[in-house]
């Protein structure tokens, strides 16, 4: 605000006065004004829907001084050489026993109201306006004034809008400008006080912008200021013409004319702001009498009777917004009961004499809740594709500085992108691009990691010396059967061992990321037709989980151990069935049996006589040596000849590759019953044992203790805070019903 008014030079406007009117308060008034303080002021609630005034208009064409007339204040904002770049909200409280004027400033952080000085005020907004440079914020400052002249209202001081700018910058700022105030006029509960000057109607620029957010003008207000530059040339021709607008302003348009306070530059006012607005306000009309002014636009002139047209407008509003009040502060009822509830539950289960047996029945519940997930449930988040999945477990693992495991399947691939493409483009995964989680991700993992297997081969050639090297003496004879035997376990053994690791990780992995969908689970149960299919402590123990963290750090911990713990017992039973494999192939590699012979259909299956099962099993056991005939057959077509040393290497390395070939396709084969057996099987159902043997340190007592008193004082908050909005609620009924009653 600029324009003659010395910083920090206060004059109290008595509004008690006859010709002011704004500061008398109805009951209403009275009772809402009320309800917006609890809420706002011990609540910490900005966002309320109760209705308030936006000024808007050019720079300088009066809204300064409006305000300053309705605050019953001089004062001075100081918001730099580009003007102001945020909302003002500029709350006006009538205290009718206050001495003098108080003023508050809302502190951005904490949302609660600080009392400052006057000139610590104008300082403290003015700073805000600067700190945005050649920027806007549409986050506002909140100001507010308790005297005995102020009207319980509250008006929202927008940047005024500029018609010219010296260069781009300063255009860019206009714009942004225009955007913020456009923003602030689409909002319904805002009614737009439209300052203009006293001119021509077909040239207000601002109440065109009204016009087109508000055709109809039934939240407009137009305030024609610095009525007196223009007495001189208004007649009694020409003067009630000039009020209607000539023509040019709507007949349901609210619209005052009138001349507000003013003086010289520099200099102080020469008597108070509430003598020279009524002086001001006597003038108006008196020059305009004096031209003929008709009867009908008597009311439309003057600061009285827009401070009149004001209150009716102010106590209309109010009137519309008890409704919305209402439902808001039963929504706020609700929400804050639903939180006492919650905080009420965890300060009981954190007992401590019950907090051991709570944390582990959560970790139990828990643990229960994982079987549900891996069984498949419907729309459950977190969700990720297979390319995240990889993307995430390479991250995780490149973290960890992970290098006892091969990352990518073999090193022909350029990276994991190019693994990445293999999987999607060539082998074509049916799932690799559905998001899901559970059950659903684990079967596609299985996918995954036996394609992954698959490119095992063996890491070095055999040579002619490791061949001769493997085949010494002993105290009965080598056969060319112990050569492989023996160059299998030395150079086979590793590839396969190094891959198997990684389905190991990515198990553990997979399980380590379900944690968040069986939170999720549990805690999204509460109130859905689903919840009578489970347990009824799910949802309890999920917000007992999600609200204390010692509680969340012990279940998932035990978790993760429990994850740890299988992957080494994963790799161990591999690793123990591999050494087995490869010190005996050819136990392994004997063919499966079937049941039925080829091409016979199910239709005609019977079930066998006794003669039939003994004519079955000699059929059986000899078709299971398959394979072993096969790898037979190879040996004996090696050489044992000294002289035929090179044909027998040749041999015994495509012997070996071929054998190893048979070991992989099979470990490949049977790798989903290898994770059951191994790692998920185990881990679900030693998995609720973990979580029942889950024990508390004396740091983990020290922090519930911490967390017990923390969750007392939130409580306490929770009920002062549900105690306000039932008075606030029971004093809007009390009311409703009172006028509802004087009505009827």
């Amino acid at each position: 605000l600029k324009g003659g008014r010395g910083e920090g030079d206060l004059q109290t406007l008595d509004l008690v006065r006859p010709m002011s009117g704004v500061g008398s308060k109805t009951e209403l008034l009275n009772v809402l004004g009320d309800v917006k303080a609890r809420v706002q002021d011990k609540l910490g609630i900005v966002d309320f829907p109760m209705p308030q005034f936006i000024l808007i208009g050019k720079q300088s064409v009066g809204k300064s001084r409006l305000i300053e007339a309705l605050a019953g204040e001089t004062f001075n904002f100081i918001s730099g050489t580009l003007g102001s770049r945020r909302p003002t909200v500029l709350e006006f409280r009538n205290v009718a026993a206050s001495h003098g004027s108080r003023w508050y400033v809302r502190n951005r952080v904490s949302n609660q109201w600080e009392e400052h000085p006057v000139q610590q005020v104008m300082k403290l907004v003015g700073d805000a306006h600067e700190e945005l440079g050649e920027t806007v914020s549409p986050e506002p400052i909140y100001v507010r004034i308790e005297s005995p002249g102020c009207v319980d209202m509250q008006i929202v001081d927008l940047p005024g809008f500029r018609d010219f700018a010296i260069d781009s910058t300063k255009q860019d700022l206009a714009d942004q400008i225009m955007e913020l105030d456009l923003n602030f006029m689409r909002d319904k509960r805002n009614v737009m006080l439209c300052v203009e000057q006293a001119n021509d109607a077909a040239t207000m620029s601002t109440l065109q912008k009204c016009r087109e957010i508000d055709p109809n003008f039934e939240r407009t207000i137009l305030i024609r200021n610095k009525l007196d530059k223009y007495y001189s040339d208004l007649t009694s021709d020409n003067v009630n013409k000039w009020v209607d607008g000539f023509g040019d302003l709507p007949e349901q348009l609210d619209r005052f004319a009138l001349t507000l306070p003013f003086w010289k530059d520099g200099q102080p006012p020469p008597k108070s702001l509430c003598d020279m607005r009524e002086d001001m306000n006597n003038e108006d009309v008196r020059q305009l009498n004096s031209k003929g002014l008709a009867k009908k636009y008597e009311k439309t002139i003057g600061f009285k009777n827009f401070a009149t047209r004001l209150e009716q407008k102010i106590e209309q509003m109010f009137a519309d917004s008890i409704g919305p009040v209402l439902a808001n502060l039963k929504e706020l009822k609700a929400s804050h009961e639903k939180l006492r509830t919650e905080k009420l539950t965890e300060y009981n289960e954190t007992d401590p004499h019950r907090i051991l047996s709570t944390t582990r029945d959560c970790g139990v519940s828990f643990a229960t809740a994982l079987t549900h997930v891996m069984e498949g449930i419907l729309e459950l988040q977190p969700v990720m594709n297979l390319e995240e999945e990889l993307k995430m477990f390479h991250e995780y693992h490149a973290a960890l500085g992970s290098t006892n495991f091969s990352m990518l399947p073999s090193e022909d691939f350029c990276g994991l992108a190019d693994y990445i493409d293999y999987l999607r483009n060539e082998i074509q995964i049916a799932t690799f691009d559905v998001e899901v989680n559970g059950g659903a991700q684990f079967r596609r993992l299985m996918n995954e990691v036996e394609i992954f297997l698959r490119f095992s081969e063996i890491a070095v050639e055999t040579k002619k010396r490791d061949v001769i090297q493997a085949r010494g003496v002993s105290m009965s004879s080598l056969t060319w059967r112990d050569v492989v035997v023996k160059l299998l376990s030395n150079e086979a053994h590793l590839p396969l061992q190094r891959r198997v690791q990684y389905v190991g990780e990515r198990i553990k992995w997979f399980f380590e990321n379900q944690k968040e969908a069986v939170l999720e689970f549990m805690d999204r149960l509460e109130g859905t037709p689903s919840a009578n299919l489970y347990s009824p402590l799910y949802p309890k123990h999920a917000k007992l989980v999600k609200q204390n963290e010692m509680i969340k750090h012990l279940v998932f911990s035990t978790f993760d151990k429990a994850c740890e713990r299988q992957l080494r017992q994963f790799v161990e039973l591999f690793d123990n069935m591999l050494t087995s494999t490869f010190s005996n192939p050819w136990v392994f590699l004997k063919g499966a049996t079937t049941g039925s012979a080829d091409g016979e259909d199910l239709q005609d299956a019977l079930l066998p006589s006794f003669d039939d099962t003994k004519g079955r099993i000699p059929k059986e056991i000899q078709s299971r040596s398959g394979i072993e005939a096969t790898l037979g057959k190879w040996l004996q077509d090696i050489p044992t000849e000294s002289h035929q040393i090179d044909e027998a290497v040749d041999k015994v390395q495509m012997l070996v590759l071929k054998t190893y070939s048979f070991i992989r396709s099979q470990v490949c084969d049977q790798v989903e019953l290898f994770a059951e057996s191994f790692f998920k099987l185990p881990m679900m159902r030693r998995l609720e044992e973990d979580m029942a043997m889950i024990q508390l340190s004396e740091d983990d007592k020290a922090n519930y203790e911490a967390r017990r008193e923390r969750l007392a004082a939130e409580i306490a908050q929770a009920e002062g805070s549900l105690v306000e909005v039932n008075e606030c609620i029971d004093k809007l009924q009390a009311f409703k019903l009172k006028t509802e009653t004087s009505r009827g």
